[in-house]
């Protein structure tokens, strides 16, 4: 089914073929704010409060990372040209914004918006933010039936599957932890997100359904690789906020299933006193760090990569923004970690085969 966008968008100047996904992102990033402002817009005089809050709730839960333009990227690859996804793009930033500020209140990082909202106020913004706005905008797109419910019908199951896979998350019992388990957990908590924004662009582009399941399953592996980047991310800036909160993430489940029954039940003993004990926090995260954990875990990365490039191999499709997503396929494989090589954390307190 061929779709468009309700309101025609107009090509800017062609991309170089040594574009990035940030050069894409810094040409559509005004786009995407005007079409969230004419969701809010959308809103009418009778929802003054309402719109004012998601502004507020938007502006103060900025994403660090552009990956808007995911869904520019697939549709691109199917059909030669991002811009008719950007209502999509703003979907994504919509859905994320949501997602994130409910990962806040569940982790109880303090999820007022500071002097702007207070709890409360800001997850009833977070649900209009997250559902009702992105449904907005797909109604207002100029398509056939049966592609705008099959686009509604991707954020409703979206978001059944991504907090199944938050809720299996916050109930994750490392003493069972295994990277299949935490595999399954992230397939949807960040997964089924991305699964469900790529299959959308699919959707939106107007291709085949067999292509819109293998664009879901590369947002799938994407989101799993992308989890990874943001786990890595959380040691690196210092909080340890995974292992404050007692999150079972892979590289965790991978130390503990390789080591030896020693050495296992000291890790489960310093992952039930990390929650209020600073030393065992830092005995545990140099754990994490050793050169062995390490190595195993920069090989499963690579992995996760070589099967994004894989499914984006059996995609084919546009030869200027295959790169490009392949690129930013890229930057979540990165292994950001590097050995820990002090005295007191040697890797010989975890044990199994390379």
């Amino acid at each position: 089914m061929r779709t468009s966008p309700r309101r025609p968008i107009p090509r800017r100047r062609p991309f170089l073929n040594s574009m990035s996904y940030l050069d894409l992102h810094r040409e559509v990033a005004q786009d995407i704010d005007a079409e969230i402002e004419t969701a809010l817009e959308r809103l009418g005089p009778l929802a003054r409060t309402t719109r004012s809050s998601v502004a507020k709730l938007l502006d103060h839960r900025k994403l660090r990372h552009p990956l808007s333009v995911l869904p520019l990227l697939a549709h691109a690859i199917e059909t030669g040209n991002p811009r008719p996804a950007i209502p999509l793009s703003a979907v994504h930033l919509l859905w994320w914004t949501s997602a994130c500020y409910l990962d806040d209140l569940a982790d109880a990082n303090g999820a007022s918006i500071s002097g702007e909202l207070t709890e409360n106020e800001a997850l009833l913004a977070s649900v209009i933010t997250g559902n009702a706005l992105p449904i907005q905008i797909l109604l207002e797109q100029d398509l056939p039936s049966q592609a705008r419910s099959a686009l509604i019908t991707e954020i409703l199951n979206g978001w059944i599957i991504g907090v199944d896979g938050q809720i299996d998350d916050m109930r994750g019992d490392v003493r069972s932890a295994s990277r299949k388990s935490v595999i399954e957990t992230y397939r949807g908590k960040s997964g089924a997100p991305f699964g469900m924004i790529t299959a959308m662009a699919a959707i939106f582009s107007g291709t085949t359904a067999e292509k819109v399941e293998l664009w879901r399953e590369f947002g799938f592996v994407f989101g799993i690789l992308w989890q990874i980047f943001n786990d890595q991310e959380d040691i690196l800036s210092g909080r340890d906020e995974d292992l404050l909160n007692g999150t079972v993430t892979y590289l965790l489940a991978s130390v503990i299933e390789d080591a030896s029954p020693a050495s296992r039940e000291h890790i489960l003993s310093l992952c039930t006193a990390a929650g209020r004990s600073h030393h065992a926090r830092s005995e545990l995260a140099g754990l994490l760090r050793t050169p062995t954990a390490l190595d195993r875990y920069r090989a499963e990365i690579d992995a996760f990569r070589a099967e994004g490039y894989r499914i984006l191999d059996e995609l084919g499709g546009d030869e200027t923004y295959l790169p490009v997503l392949r690129h930013l396929v890229e930057h979540a494989s990165q292994m950001l970690l590097e050995p820990d090589l002090a005295p007191d954390l040697s890797p010989a307190v975890v044990s199994g085969a390379a």
